[in-house]
């Protein structure tokens, strides 16, 4: 049965405890209580408790919650006032007014902690599951790498504007524990944005919401392993955190390559895995397109081996120069698992994504996500649903675009003018480039590092790909204005030259 908060104060009163600091009367030594509460509240300040500005309980109410009199924390004010640790206000009450006694100094035998990397520490060796962190967090003038949108673009007015008027009209039981399939709202607007810019035709009900493609590769991998896949093949090159995520579950990971006409099926074929992971709108990171005939090749491949196909639509929104792609689930749904997300749309702060599985697996990625985490926070959902039902988040992608378009024709231009000899992939659609060179004895993980070093951070191509390619790099242009990619761009020649 809940308890009212009326009923928990008068619980507390009658044990003589209170919430604020979890102070228990009963610890004070008879005839000392005064004294006892000074300290305790001495003790608060200095171990950060009570930082300066925070204000004390008034003391009629402290007094109650610890069944006290009033004189006793009066009294505990006072001599916190006199030695400087707070300070009265007649109205506004007191106010701790002292900072927080100094950590201890470290002793003379700690070892002192580790450097912070240096570029060739995060290009040295293979890269591991940290490594794009450590690239997050190394110092940059210039930020290429891929995966990211115009977070400076991120529409805070509208977002506030719509969360404003959801915390009006929410009602008390929508801020309680919620559906782990995620809000009813956000799957019905999830259902109508796949309808209207990806052609698919699926009900709220088949919509699953997730923290993520990452957490998408997750569950999948999870309820997959269980149903006793054991491999999903995957693109080469391709993308190294899908792959990591999908490897983390116990699956096989082999390599299939990728062509001109996108991913090669019958090297599908000949892994015998069960299920196969593709990104076909938009190639990561080659940018190709999967053409007709090997979507029909692929679709053979499903139906006659029950093989699985997740399809990865990760930044299929974001195109230039040639007409949308249709899904591969419009084709073939009770074989294919469509994922997107809102990182590339708005922002991967907002940890929300969402899956379209098929019938077969459907009731066990809803258990997996409930036992993962009992359903994504609810408050965003419903706002980015309002973003969506209101025609706004279709506004925000038509800026992002003509944004994004100036600055991948700024790298191009770029790209052409410090660096002619190179070959370019993938302009036609996304957020970043793929740069290939024709020299095979280049390292592109000390092109990396070396041009890290010159305060350009990007990705190396031999990092998303296990078998043999032309060493390149991966450029991401959309977060970053086109003065930066010029500046960007021309240190990474200075890079290769010296290289």
């Amino acid at each position: 049965m809940h308890r009212s908060n009326a009923d928990r104060s008068d619980q507390a009163k009658a044990a003589g405890t209170s919430d604020f600091l979890q102070l228990d009367i009963a610890q004070a030594p008879p005839g000392g209580r005064a004294d006892w509460l000074a300290r305790q509240l001495r003790h608060a300040v200095a171990d950060g408790r009570l930082p300066v500005g925070s204000r004390l309980p008034p003391t009629r109410a402290l007094a109650a919650e610890l069944g006290v009199s009033r004189g006793v924390v009066t009294e505990a004010y006072r001599r916190l006032t006199e030695d400087g640790h707070a300070e009265g206000h007649r109205r506004n009450g007191t106010t701790v007014v002292a900072a927080p006694l100094p950590p201890p100094a470290r002793p003379a035998s700690a070892p002192a902690p580790p450097p912070a990397p240096t570029p060739a520490d995060l290009f040295t060796h293979p890269p591991d599951q940290g490594v794009f962190d450590a690239l997050r967090a190394a110092p940059a003038r210039v930020d290429l790498t891929p995966g990211t949108p115009d977070l400076a673009a991120f529409p805070r007015a509208a977002w506030l504007r719509a969360e404003r008027e959801l915390l009006r009209d929410l009602p008390a039981t929508g801020l309680g524990y919620g559906d782990p399939r995620g809000t009813p709202a956000l799957r019905a607007a999830v259902a109508d944005w796949l309808a209207r810019n990806r052609g698919l035709r699926v009900t709220p009900d088949e919509v699953l919401i997730t923290s993520g493609t990452a957490q998408t590769l997750a569950l999948l991998g999870q309820v997959l392993t269980a149903a006793g896949v054991t491999s999903v093949a995957v693109e080469d090159p391709g993308s190294l955190g899908a792959r990591q995520q999908l490897a983390a579950a116990g699956l096989d990971v082999p390599p299939i390559p990728v062509d001109p006409a996108g991913a090669r099926v019958d090297a599908l074929r000949a892994t015998g895995a069960g299920a196969v992971l593709l990104t076909p709108a938009h190639q990561f990171p080659t940018g190709v397109v999967l053409d007709g005939a090997r979507r029909r090749e692929l679709l053979r491949w499903a139906t006659e081996h029950d093989g699985l196909i997740i399809e990865d639509d990760y930044d299929s929104e974001h195109r230039y120069d040639r007409p949308p792609v249709a899904a591969l689930r419009s084709l073939l749904a009770d074989r294919v698992a469509y994922c997107g997300s809102a990182s590339k749309l708005l922002a991967p702060a907002l940890r929300i994504g969402w899956l379209v599985p098929p019938p077969e697996h459907r009731d066990a990625l809803i258990a997996a996500k409930r036992l993962a985490d009992l359903g994504n926070a609810a408050l965003p959902q419903l706002v980015l649903a309002r973003l969506m039902e209101s025609g706004e988040l279709e506004r925000q992608l038509r800026l992002a675009r003509a944004r994004h378009r100036r600055r991948r024709d700024a790298m191009i231009d770029a790209l052409r003018r410090h660096l002619p000899h190179t070959t370019l992939h993938g302009p036609a659609a996304g957020l970043h480039l793929m740069t290939t060179f024709d020299d095979p004895a280049l390292d592109d993980t000390a092109l990396a590092a070396a041009a890290l070093a010159r305060g350009v951070k990007l990705h190396p191509l031999s990092w998303h790909r296990r078998l043999p390619h032309p060493p390149g790099l991966i450029l991401g242009y959309a977060a970053t204005p086109p003065d930066a990619i010029r500046e960007g761009v021309a240190a990474l020649a200075a890079a290769v030259s010296e290289t």
